[in-house]
């Protein structure tokens, strides 16, 4: 997992980022995005994909990667953002503003996906970057962890919608609700699925 970042360290790089998202299928809340620069010489055993861990074990490396990181930032976009840019523009400037958060700077970032963000830093972009690079899936369980609390959060101030259980993600429940209220302001209204009119 730590392949990319010592290469890029044997190339000269003094500090390498990983950034990465979530939150980018839901039809309401967020996309957030967090930027991590791990320590080389503090290995994090059992960093993955954050989609593959079960909440409980997410939970316990975010823990991990506050405490032994060598800097960790977020940022998020949300759904009048992402209606305005569309969803992967949205996605990318959140992650570019995670990474511009981080202190000291980093001198290279490795971006999961396909694509740079827009930030004048070396970059390399690596699909499933968050299966394959240390730094890119510890950035991808800080994304996870800070959106799932923040729809947990938001599920007391929208409670019909179910937001507790879903996060926002397109289940029958969260259809359901849907067709039953119509979208509330966290609703991305751009998204197929979203009525077009407002019940809160």
């Amino acid at each position: 997992m730590y392949e990319a970042e010592q290469g890029l360290m044997a190339e000269g790089f003094r500090s390498v980022a990983g950034v990465d998202e979530a939150g980018r299928g839901p039809l309401a809340g967020p996309v957030v995005a967090a930027a991590v620069v791990l320590d080389p010489g503090d290995p994090i055993e059992g960093l993955a994909d954050s989609k593959t861990l079960a909440p409980g074990r997410r939970e316990a490396l975010f823990g991990e990667i506050l405490l032994r990181a060598r800097a960790v930032a977020a940022a998020a976009a949300g759904p009048r953002e992402i209606e305005r840019r569309n969803i992967l523009q949205a996605s990318l400037w959140a992650m570019a503003r995670a990474a511009r958060r981080l202190a000291p700077r980093p001198d290279h970032i490795l971006v999961d996906g396909n694509r740079c963000i827009p930030l004048a830093l070396p970059q390399t972009p690596i699909v499933a970057g968050d299966a394959r690079c240390a730094c890119v899936a510890a950035a991808s369980i800080v994304a996870k962890v800070l959106r799932d609390r923040l729809m947990e959060r938001l599920d007391g101030f929208f409670p019909r919608y179910g937001f507790l259980r879903h996060k926002g993600y397109p289940t029958r429940e969260h259809l359901a609700a849907l067709q039953a209220h119509g979208p509330c302001r966290l609703h991305r209204r751009t998204f197929r699925g979203v009525p077009g009119r407002f019940g809160e």
